[in-house]
């Protein structure tokens, strides 16, 4: 199982490289985008994109892409609690 993280395309860093500035949840990452960059549908700056280890492996819509940062943020959420309940209880 792998993990995609969505990350919005902010900058073409360079195209000919298959190169893309992302922000993912306020934290801006080089990848690349040489799997998902196609000459009839070129990577644009705003496009989302699935992330996993460094490199676009698929195009999103900007509805996936926030149910899943929120999803993620839940999960960091109950972690953050159980760890917090594990502290106590020691």
């Amino acid at each position: 199982m792998c993990l995609g993280i969505p990350g919005q395309v902010i900058e073409i860093v360079e195209r000919d490289a298959g190169l893309a500035k992302v922000d993912i949840s306020g934290v801006r990452r080089e990848v690349s985008i040489a799997l998902v960059d196609e000459p009839a549908a070129p990577i644009e700056i705003g496009d989302w994109v699935l992330i996993h280890v460094g490199f676009a492996l698929a195009r999103i819509d900007e509805e996936d892409a926030r149910e899943t940062l929120a999803l993620l943020q839940q999960g960091a959420d109950l972690q953050r609690e159980l760890d917090e309940l594990r502290q106590g209880a020691a």
